[in-house]
């Protein structure tokens, strides 16, 4: 995790940048690594479903059997399935640490749920792939917060941004899941159709 080349290689190759470091070199390079990069050729519609797939799995730092699950449940949902899959992903505990502000990057609330520093409803989970409903309060444990990553989310330091269907204290490192989102609300860089269009082949 200290090195962060591979996020960045993996950043400019999908076209997103991943964490808050890849930032500037993903806007000084903003093309795919590589020798022909600047000049890709027109790509195919398989590709381009394939690299929207591979964005969404990125940004939530899941396995593809894990995005695979999670398109299987959501295409039993009514409505757009593209929209079930994002509220779905949106749920996992990782991705709501991250909304919270009590990470940085995803990478790193995974970390963190995983080292179990997270409670929900009071209970340490230590599975990035938990589940939050609606109503569910997700907090950093005790023990944990003199931990310089958390003192520096309960200073505010990732505040900012913080969607709405978060209630957020951060000076108490605390946040409850207040509803499900909508997909607008959701920060994620995704193209949900065609991820819908490739799983759907």
């Amino acid at each position: 995790m200290n090195n962060p080349r591979p996020k960045i290689k993996l950043s400019r190759a999908l076209g997103i940048p991943l964490t808050p470091k890849s930032v500037r070199y993903f806007e000084a390079r903003p093309y795919p690594p590589g020798e022909h990069g600047r000049g890709r050729k027109q790509e195919s519609d398989y590709k381009l479903r394939l690299r929207e797939k591979q964005r969404l799995r990125a940004q939530y730092n899941i396995r593809e059997t894990q995005l695979r699950n999670a398109f299987a449940k959501a295409a039993k949902v009514e409505g757009k399935t593209g929209e079930a899959l994002l509220v779905d992903l949106e749920r996992r505990l990782d991705a709501l640490v991250l909304r919270a502000g009590f990470a940085r990057t995803i990478y790193q609330a995974r970390q963190f749920v995983v080292h179990r520093h997270v409670l929900v409803n009071g209970r340490r989970v230590d599975r990035p792939s938990f589940r939050v409903r609606p109503g569910d309060v997700i907090s950093i444990a005790p023990r944990s917060r003199d931990m310089v990553p958390f003192a520096e989310a309960a200073a505010g330091a990732h505040a900012d941004g913080v969607p709405p269907y978060l209630e957020v204290r951060h000076e108490a490192l605390v946040a409850r899941l207040a509803r499900l989102p909508e997909r607008a609300e959701i920060p994620v860089i995704c193209d949900e159709q065609l991820v819908v269009e490739h799983y759907s082949r």
